[in-house]
């Protein structure tokens, strides 16, 4: 393996460059304001009633989140390990588009949905009443509960594949029925599946700002990520205060990093035979039926009713006309890939930008990835660690810092307020993904083939084209997409630092919605929807 002083130090450079300076440049900003340590700003933020107020609503809202995930997932899990519908490996991919549709996209469709004189109202008068108890913190948890599940359902279905089999064979030999044993055999050793996907949860409702921005300004529910977002946006700017604010929200979310990590080392333990081809599947009528009412039921809440609204409301020609057939047309599509109002302009930046952000990620990861390889090196931790920090530190936060950083005055070239500034927020955000792709493909290569290389490759550069590369491009590839397509959508950079007259997909959407010109926004998260869709199955398809 590669494994001298100056690939070490050449990766951790790169990577530092983008993930770590952002956060050296928000402490030096937060506590040596005038070039002389002070803690004034900060105790002075904290001091405040609005900090508390934030934490507080912050913290319900992920605790709320936890819990409508978990009630989501853990039924969904029985119901794809347990039953018949296990047999349906297409519901695994068709439950992934919610998280992997873009979170102000699918608080919009709702905000269609439910709004007053919206399509509930329209298709279902009776239950307009349903409206009003909607725009709530009950309707902002329902929504990120829907779009956040994906994973904690994952998570826990995985889990139960790896204890079953064996683990209830065994159970059998001390009587009792299958779903008593379930109970006390199965069950607790989910305990550290459930930890880790509640903290995982917790934190990405912590850092989430497309729906806070878009469904918790209409109700009045800040949180931290709204509230900075307001002190960068909105005059006057109050950058001091935003700063503070991110400190804030990088420290509670590093501290529960921190015991993610503590619940991983103590309690994720493995199986010593692995899982069994054998299975327990209820084969009760009542119980399939029930589980294909909540699959579907929650196929139309998670995917079918934020769709549709968008899709309708993309083909209204009037939208105060209805939905009626003969007030459905492709006005608004005409409108934007014909440029009336700088719509394809805005996918064309998109477009360029996710290429530049994919292709430079790709690059890292595949030297990164090489390097970490199952990181049980001190060097090879510091590698590691400098490539997941953007999965640690919220997004609102890294831009901020972003921001800082690239305002200094010592630096002899700064990038901000260009596109080229686009390209590197994007890298600093979404750096982990392809690393990780590269990381899980190392680690399916047998020993032998890097101790051959070290032995037969004349120079590293041909081990690396000849070698390396060959051998790892589905992961590269997958990293790559997987990096482009989240590029597509991101909108809280895009949001703080993209120049006045740039705009991408993502802001165009946020800021037609907010205007009222929202046929031409939903026109536009259509077209990022398929993409979507596209490249979630050719992910999947290269995995296979």
């Amino acid at each position: 393996m590669i494994a001298n002083k100056k690939y070490f130090l050449g990766v951790s450079f790169a990577l530092g460059f983008f993930t770590l300076l952002p956060i050296m440049a928000l402490f030096h900003y937060a506590f040596f304001p005038e070039g002389q340590f002070s803690l004034t700003g900060m105790i002075q933020i904290i001091s405040e009633k609005q900090t508390y107020r934030l934490l507080s609503q912050s913290l319900k809202l992920g605790g709320w989140v936890v819990l409508g995930t978990l009630v989501i997932s853990f039924p969904l899990a029985l119901i794809t390990t347990k039953t018949k519908l296990r047999n349906y490996g297409w519901l695994d991919i068709l439950f992934t588009l919610p998280f992997m549709t873009p979170p102000y996209i699918g608080a919009m469709g709702w905000i269609l949905f439910m709004q007053k004189n919206g399509f509930l109202m329209q298709l279902f008068p009776k239950l307009s009443g349903l409206s009003a108890p909607f725009f709530s913190l009950f309707g902002m948890v329902m929504i990120m509960s829907l779009h956040l599940f994906p994973t904690f359902y994952l998570m826990l279905k995985n889990s139960m594949l790896t204890l079953e089999g064996s683990f209830q064979e065994a159970a059998k030999i001390y009587g009792k029925n299958s779903l008593f044993n379930w109970v006390r055999i199965s069950l607790p050793l989910l305990i550290p599946s459930f930890l880790l996907g509640a903290l995982f949860i917790f934190v990405k409702t912590l850092a989430e700002f497309g729906t806070p921005v878009t469904f918790g300004t209409r109700i009045g529910y800040n949180v931290f990520t709204t509230e900075i977002h307001t002190n960068l946006a909105s005059w006057p700017v109050n950058i001091p205060k935003a700063t503070f604010l991110s400190l804030v929200l990088f420290v509670l979310c590093f501290v529960l990093w921190l015991i993610q990590v503590k619940v991983i080392q103590r309690f994720v333990y493995g199986t010593v035979s692995g899982a069994t081809k054998e299975f327990t599947v209820t084969t009760n009528k009542w119980v399939h039926a029930v589980s294909i009412v909540f699959v579907i039921l929650l196929f139309l809440l998670a995917i079918g009713i934020p769709y549709f609204s968008i899709l309708m409301t993309s083909l209204m020609t009037v939208r105060g006309d209805g939905l009626v057939f003969s007030n459905l047309s492709l006005v608004a599509y005409r409108q934007l890939f014909t440029n009336q109002n700088g719509g394809f302009s805005a996918f064309l930046n998109s477009f360029l930008f996710a290429a530049c952000t994919g292709v430079i990620t790709a690059t890292l990861g595949f030297f990164a990835g090489i390097y970490i390889y199952k990181g049980t090196r001190y060097s090879q931790k510091v590698v590691d660690f400098f490539g997941l920090i953007p999965n640690i530190v919220p997004g609102i936060v890294l831009v901020v810092g972003l921001m800082l950083f690239w305002n200094t005055s010592w630096l002899p070239v700064s990038f901000y307020n260009t596109k080229a500034m686009a390209v590197i927020t994007y890298c600093t955000l979404f750096l982990p993904y392809a690393i990780q792709y590269v990381k899980n493909n190392m680690l399916q290569l047998n020993e032998s083939i890097f101790e051959a290389t070290d032995v037969f490759s004349r120079t590293k550069l041909g081990a690396f084209t000849h070698i390396y590369f060959p051998l790892l491009k589905r992961g590269v590839l997958t990293g790559m997409m997987m990096t482009f397509i989240i590029s597509m959508r991101e909108l809280v950079g895009s949001l703080l630092i993209l120049p006045p007259s740039v705009e991408t997909s993502a802001t165009f959407i946020y800021r037609q919605f907010e205007q009222g010109n929202v046929n031409t926004g939903m026109a536009m998260a259509v077209v990022t929807i398929i993409i979507t869709c596209i490249f979630v199955i050719a992910i999947e398809k290269s995995k296979k």
